[in-house]
């Protein structure tokens, strides 16, 4: 069987981003991966502006501790002050550029105002020059690389590119992902339960997983257990999608026909890798039903659309998407791809059955800032995932007693 790191390096190595963009309005940006750098238009901040209300004044008059000054002119944000003359202080606010002639802002905390002289301001502090001011371009400068390209768009990003004078960024297209489902025995919600059968919950969980990374998701449904209905649906996704993802029907049984759909379709490697939950895995590629491209090259590049099939079990599934297809899809997206940081926590719990596998264990930290495993660690109980923060990385063949310091992967880092 390969390791979970081995199983991940081959998916990586043939992950290429998309190549097409598209020119967005800010706020249309949010959540995209940036394609091209981008250049400040200004000097951010423009001006020496001031961090604090307070006043604007020279250190060579509040030298020590006590000076009074004439408050000469006020400045307020988007006002323009005058020389400041020896002896003088400009009353000042939050954003507002530092006259020419101050080198130092006093806040007014510091401050007071003398007994029956409104003019003036007893400096009750020895200011050091530059305190308080923001200097011209100390964020961005005029013409320097604001943003980088494969830069995922957050808000922060957003507000950068802003600052920068920018109203729209160039990204790369989402990500376009198809997914279908396997098992006569399954139905949707809704609908009346066969006899023996199941609700569907992969559908509902991989849609959302594939939504929460920022593509585009097409539900092909349930897909009934025979050959020729999976290859026909394998055809009609493979069309106008980057990725297909299927749960279930990747084993050996009788019933399982992706196996032999995809090589009939394709191409398909079945692996089978040491983690639970999980084991069964499938990689590989779907000839798009349409590749009617002139350029050979790019012919060669686009003329399949790549699969991943992964295990029917609810917790199985979605731990192999987590583990294996966000960072394909990451990687597609042109962002950084590979598994999440981990963190070192407290394991509050015993788990004594070690495994030859790699596990992972559906765990919540408590009030004592420590790890609470999950009682029922079956691959069927996505209750478990419910009701968790995140995952143990355990490693094979290793055993968990209370406290254990672990490796503990946030579902919050693995579902963005």
């Amino acid at each position: 069987m390969l390791t979970a790191q081995q199983a991940l390096d081959h998916l990586l190595s043939h992950a290429k981003p998309v190549s097409e963009t598209e020119t967005l309005a800010m706020q249309a940006a949010l959540g995209r991966v940036l394609a091209e750098s981008v250049n400040s238009l200004v000097d951010v901040p423009p001006l020496d502006n001031t961090s604090m209300d307070g006043y604007a004044v020279r250190t060579a008059d509040t030298h020590t501790p006590g000076q009074t000054l004439t408050i000469a002119q006020r400045i307020p944000a988007g006002s323009m002050g005058t020389q400041l003359e020896p002896g003088t202080a400009a009353r000042i606010f939050t954003g507002a550029p530092v006259p020419p002639g101050a080198d130092a802002v006093v806040m007014q905390e510091d401050c007071s105002t003398p007994e029956g002289a409104s003019d003036q301001v007893q400096v009750n502090i020895a200011p050091t020059s530059g305190q308080w001011i923001r200097r011209r371009g100390e964020d961005l400068t005029a013409g320097k690389t604001a943003l980088t390209a494969g830069a995922y768009l957050r808000p922060q990003e957003l507000g950068v590119a802003a600052s920068a004078g920018l109203t729209h960024l160039t990204v790369k297209r989402k990500v376009r992902v198809a997914a279908f489902f396997t098992g006569d025995e399954l139905s949707l919600p809704g609908e009346p339960l066969k006899p023996g059968g199941i609700y569907n919950s992969n559908r509902d969980t991989l849609l959302a997983c594939i939504k929460s990374l920022g593509c585009d998701a097409t539900d092909f449904g349930i897909v009934p257990d025979s050959l020729e209905a999976t290859r026909e649906t394998l055809r009609k996704a493979s069309k106008d999608h980057d990725l297909i993802i299927t749960s279930g029907g990747v084993s050996v049984g009788e019933e399982d026909h992706i196996k032999p759909a995809v090589s009939a379709e394709g191409r398909l490697d079945l692996w089978q890798i040491a983690i639970k939950p999980g084991k069964p895995l499938a990689f590989g590629a779907v000839r798009k039903s349409d590749s009617s491209k002139s350029n050979a090259v790019e012919a060669k590049t686009e003329a399949e659309t790549w699969f991943i099939g992964l295990p029917g079990n609810p917790v199985s599934s979605f731990v192999t998407f987590l583990l294996f297809v966000r960072p394909f899809i990451l990687k597609l997206q042109g962002r950084d791809a590979g598994l999440p940081q981990s963190y070192p926590m407290r394991a509050d719990f015993d788990w004594l059955k070690a495994d030859r596998r790699n596990e992972f264990l559906r765990v919540k930290i408590n009030a004592q800032g420590g790890l609470d495993l999950f009682s029922n660690q079956s691959s069927g109980v996505l209750t478990s995932a419910s009701w968790g923060d995140g995952l143990v990385d355990c490693p094979p063949g290793q055993a968990v007693n209370s406290g254990d310091m672990v490796k503990y992967i946030p579902f919050s880092a693995l579902l963005s």
